[in-house]
């Protein structure tokens, strides 16, 4: 069995409504970019690519980029989660040998109201957890407000946030330049905000104050691994240097760990897109325990099947693992950090029930 624990979709409603948006510059761009990639919304052309991979091939899906609260006022993000939420249950409700779960959608610009709409999609639509991105209007999640989302999710035990990032050309490569070039936001830039998205946490005492969170980070924790000197012995002196008129820069929670420590306890997934060195070194790093199956497919140059395959083939070559560990990485981790299959632990999809 394989369990992709990071796909992207968007159900029919949901993706009907976000193309009809026409006053939302973030809505057309993703309204070009998303528009030739058909597995994303036409479910046989998704079948088509996932029967590549055999019977025991599984996702976990979660809606596309960008994140809602780009979208629009409150009363539309809130409108957009709901109608992806319901969309993707019933997507797993109708196809439960395709899709073993999807993450909800939230707009986190109003926090109570994304308390309320994850607590209705775990509790009437089944939803094994929520994906929310490294920004909220730009500004840092780390922020204070946001905690009360934080602890209702890492109340319910058995629920994941999945992380994903979110710039776009407005965020400049240098200070002198009000626009990104050649797409570096994205290439570089994503994998930027993933690393402080994780960093910011870590300082704020995310996990010695709800040591129940489950937090999987998309691309397999981005920089974080690849620079795990600087996040070590270099994290381990910070203050050190820091002239006094700046201490107001590193004050933090007081963390018991050494700050390379907490970065260990985020989940990451092997969405790599063949860079298999690259998820060598995140494996070998977070772990074999901490690290779960993901393709982020449909956006390879293919438009389905080529993440998956190259993800697959970067597994079964590389030989830090053996059997066993593969076993825990496809599908093994993820099966029992969300109770997927527990018979006493059902999920419900609309009116479906499936143990």
């Amino acid at each position: 069995m394989k369990i992709d624990a990071f796909c992207h979709v968007l159900p029919a409603a949901y993706a009907e409504r976000l193309f009809a948006i026409s006053d939302s510059a973030v809505a057309r761009n993703i309204q070009k970019r998303v528009s030739g990639v058909p597995a994303l919304f036409d479910m046989d052309e998704r079948f088509r690519v996932m029967d590549m991979f055999g019977s025991d091939y599984r996702q976990i899906i979660n809606t596309a980029a960008p994140p809602l609260d780009d979208l629009g006022p409150r009363v539309r993000t809130a409108e957009l989660a709901r109608i992806a939420n319901d969309g993707m249950a019933e997507l797993v409700a109708d196809n439960p040998d395709r899709f073993e779960g999807f993450c909800a959608a939230v707009a986190l610009d109003d926090v109570d109201n994304a308390i309320a709409e994850a607590e209705r999609a775990f509790d009437e639509l089944g939803a094994v957890g929520v994906q929310i991105y490294t920004h909220v209007h730009g500004g840092p999640m780390d922020q204070e407000r946001f905690f009360p989302f934080y602890e209702a999710i890492a109340r319910r035990g058995d629920k994941m946030i999945q992380v994903h990032p979110c710039r776009d050309a407005s965020w400049s490569d240098y200070k002198t330049e009000e626009r990104s070039k050649f797409e570096i936001w994205w290439t570089l830039g994503w994998e930027y905000d993933l690393s402080a998205f994780m960093s910011r946490l870590v300082f704020s005492g995310v996990f010695d104050r709800l040591p129940d969170i489950k937090i999987l980070i998309h691309h397999g924790g981005a920089m974080i691994p690849h620079f795990a000197g600087r996040v070590g012995p270099g994290w381990d002196q910070l203050g050190a240097r820091t002239p006094a008129n700046q201490a107001a820069d590193i004050e933090g929670y007081p963390l018991t760990l050494r700050p390379i420590e907490y970065f260990k306890k985020f989940y990451v997934d092997t969405a790599y897109f063949g860079a298999g060195d690259s998820m060598r070194t995140a494996i070998k790093f977070f772990g074999v325990d901490h690290t779960l199956f993901g393709s982020d497919t449909p956006f390879d140059p293919e438009k389905g099947p080529g993440y998956i395959r190259d993800t697959i083939a970067n597994l079964q070559d590389m030989d830090i693992l053996d059997d066993a560990d593969r076993e825990r990485i496809y599908h093994g981790n993820v099966t029992a950090l969300l109770r997927l299959g527990d018979a006493s632990h059902p999920r419900t999809y609309g009116s479906k029930v499936s143990s």
